[in-house]
């Protein structure tokens, strides 16, 4: 038997609708920039842009209720639902239609988080893990990060620039999620406590670096190029900062432990063919991604 947070569940999946309206408005402003556009500045002047920011801080309210209701372990995964929802609306505002595979291919998706969510049955963590626990893991995401950014400077084609943008992006909207849960933990004790203690600055710090770096990488591909990686990386960053550092564990052995892994694979598979098929049914509608400034 399952003690699943159903309304931890019902938020994150409200919160990953409004973060695909939100990726969907956005990456259509900034594929509209040219290549020598000033990024930000003129995604500033859009609309659309904005549209996409409501969309965003109205996905990460109801990710941070579902944070207080349930482990990083059983909110992350449901993030990837994003993509369920992102896909079709950006076909749909591309002219595009999603083919019978494509829809299958969806459904196995949401199968699989399905699966893992009831079978894996997460626990809860601390939300009180000291900086040196914290020190490691951080350093190592981080550094991926650095890594995936620096390679966009070198000459590569646009998907794979989207890509390893999205990629750092994703993983540092995982560090800010990870970080969420000190932060609740620290309002008990007042604000005072939340503003004096590091995880609130470096959530901060991650959310907004997160947030640039998804511009950029919507301005440099399409959304089937980024957004795969933005939604595959958060959570999986998010759930290994969540086992390393925080103490959450999957409740299964055995058996159970082998439909895991085989849903996990499954959804990391439907995800990038789904990705392949928007890929191929988008228009290509945005420039390599300049200095953005």
């Amino acid at each position: 038997m399952t003690d699943l947070p159903l309304l931890a569940v019902a938020c994150a999946l409200v919160g990953a609708l409004l973060f695909a309206c939100g990726s969907v408005a956005q990456q259509s402003a900034a594929a509209d920039v040219a290549e020598d556009g000033a990024l930000l500045s003129e995604l500033i002047r859009k609309p659309r842009w904005w549209a996409g920011l409501l969309g965003d801080l109205g996905g990460y309210v109801f990710q941070v209720i579902a944070l207080g209701l349930g482990s990083v372990l059983v909110v992350q995964p449901l993030i990837v639902a994003t993509l369920l929802f992102a896909l079709p609306l950006s076909a749909r505002f591309a002219g595009t239609r999603m083919t019978a595979r494509t829809w299958v291919t969806a459904a196995a998706l949401a199968v699989s988080l399905a699966v893992f969510l009831v079978v894996g049955n997460p626990t809860e963590g601390v939300e009180d893990a000291t900086f040196g626990h914290w020190l490691v893991p951080l350093g190592l995401v981080v550094g991926l990060c650095v890594a995936a950014v620096a390679a966009t400077a070198t000459p590569i084609a646009a998907g794979p620039r989207a890509l390893l943008l999205g990629f750092a992006s994703g993983a540092l909207y995982g560090v800010a999620v990870a970080l969420t849960k000190p932060v609740l933990g620290l309002l008990d004790q007042g604000p005072a406590t939340v503003l004096t203690h590091w995880p609130l600055w470096a959530l901060a710090a991650s959310g907004i670096a997160g947030f640039y770096l998804q511009q950029r990488a919507f301005h440099a591909g399409p959304l089937a190029a980024s957004l795969p990686a933005i939604t595959i990386a958060e959570p999986l960053v998010a759930a290994f900062l969540g086992f390393a550092v925080l103490g959450e564990r999957l409740r299964v052995a055995g058996p159970g432990l082998v439909v895991i892994v085989v849903a996990v694979v499954v959804m990391l598979v439907t995800t990038v063919a789904l990705s392949r098929a928007q890929a191929q049914s988008s228009p290509r509608t945005s420039a390599p991604d300049p200095v953005a400034s």
